[in-house]
């Protein structure tokens, strides 16, 4: 809630809010996240307390939470959380790699390759993981031009990646000794998988190294997953899931398989650029991963990243927590090329000069009520604009194809994001 001059004041419920619309004494300044400005009112004629925000950082989704503090009570206001696209910048860059390769391989306008030309300045982040800390720190920010934020708590745990790829606690010389101690890759998985093919069980045949889940999905090349497979089953397996390829032997081999490791190190990797990005606008606090599940455990809070952001820290109850959590998927603002490759880097189509018609752009969001027809009714989301007029909506339910323009008001512009919301508690874990 703003006063009438834009300055942050104290959150109310929604209940208020709705009041001081229907009374005409406030209008909305912000549809989502939803802020409303007093028409009546400023700071200095209001009792601000202030809030403060809590942040679970992780690598897919990182929770955000705006509450009250007051004796060691924590009162939950707010909960959002922030659903990242590292991994989509990961593949864009991959891929623009591969055209570029391609291209100079190809007989084609030659560019010669860059390699002395390249410094980094310290403190530098791969494009993936710089996007998870400017993303965090833009929506602080955001919070803190509409509420009066006074601190910030963050979370800053360090996973023991050696631990974790083992499989169990490791003690003394037991860090110094990897997976492979004592053995050639080849060797460890004859002995592991007793000299026979994981999905038909063959032996006494030639045996190759397949990938559990596929590079071009995704994995690596850690040992853990790796598998032997005879030359037939390697080869009608090629690029697909094991759970698609091998159903039946698929919970066996997924057990042997351990989970990759890049979540964790993305979080290691930028826990302390998000600290020191948080500490130099606002007092930032932080606390161990074994605090904040201390804290949601005595005080019977379910996992999820928005409750754990409301627990970091040092705090004595939370009495109150938000029910409705407000998910920002990262999108991005589109993109400057006109033209769509196919997937050999060539020209398929190219797209309109402009990006906006009648008035609206791609990622908008709106709002259209229909009257009638197999369409009827209120489609509220993000709209994909054509030149013809007939626009796509992709609501929480689904996206609604060919919604005449005639019917679809503007609500707010696109910002990067998608916004959707789900309820608190374990049902949103399970997402």
């Amino acid at each position: 809630m703003l006063d009438k001059h834009g300055t942050p004041l104290q959150p109310c419920t929604p209940a208020r809010a709705r009041k001081l619309l229907t009374k005409e004494r406030a209008v909305v300044h912000h549809h989502t996240p939803f802020v409303i400005r007093l028409k009546d009112r400023t700071a200095a004629d209001s009792e601000t307390d202030g809030v403060e925000v809590g942040v679970d950082p992780g690598s897919k989704h990182t929770g955000i939470a705006v509450f009250t503090a007051q004796a060691g009570q924590r009162r939950g206001r707010y909960a959002l959380q922030l659903d990242h696209r590292g991994a989509t910048i990961r593949k864009k860059l991959e891929q623009r790699s591969a055209y570029r390769r391609g291209r100079r391989t190809r007989n084609l306008r030659y560019r010669a390759p860059r390699f002395l030309n390249r410094s980094r300045p310290d403190g530098w982040l791969a494009p993936s993981l710089r996007h998870r800390v400017d993303t965090t720190t833009s929506w602080v920010a955001r919070l803190a031009r509409w509420s009066p934020v006074r601190a910030v708590h963050v979370e800053r745990v360090a996973f023991d990646t050696h631990a974790l790829s083992a499989g169990k606690p490791l003690e003394g010389a037991e860090y110094q000794n990897g997976t492979l101690h004592g053995y050639e890759v080849r060797e460890y998985l004859l002995a592991k998988f007793g000299r026979a093919c994981v999905y038909c069980g063959a032996t006494n045949v030639a045996l190759n190294i397949d990938h559990v889940q596929p590079r071009s999905r995704g994995g690596g090349d850690r040992v853990s997953n790796l598998v032997l497979a005879c030359v037939p089953c390697n080869e009608r397996k090629s690029n697909r899931p094991v759970e698609e390829f091998a159903p039946k032997r698929a919970a066996d081999i997924l057990k042997r398989a351990k989970a990759p490791l890049r979540d964790a190190a993305a979080v290691n990797s930028t826990r302390w650029s998000l600290w020191q990005a948080l500490d130099a606008v606002w007092p930032t606090h932080t606390a161990s991963g074994g605090r904040t599940k201390w804290n949601r455990t005595r005080t019977a809070l379910p996992k999820t990243h928005t409750l754990d952001a409301l627990a970091v820290g040092k705090l004595d109850c939370i009495t109150e927590a938000v029910r409705l959590v407000l998910v920002a998927g990262c999108t991005g603002r589109g993109t400057h090329a006109r033209t769509r490759p196919d997937k050999h880097g060539f020209p398929r189509l190219r797209l309109p000069r402009h990006k906006q018609f009648f008035g609206y752009a791609t990622g908008d969001l709106v709002r259209a009520v229909v009257p009638t027809g197999k369409k009827a009714g209120t489609h509220t989301g993000r709209v994909a604009v054509r030149a013809t007029g007939s626009f796509n909506i992709t609501t929480r339910h689904g996206t609604v194809q060919g919604i005449n323009r005639k019917y679809v008001r503007l609500l707010q512009r696109a910002d990067g994001y998608a916004y959707t919301t789900q309820p608190e508690g374990p049902s949103a874990a399970a997402r």
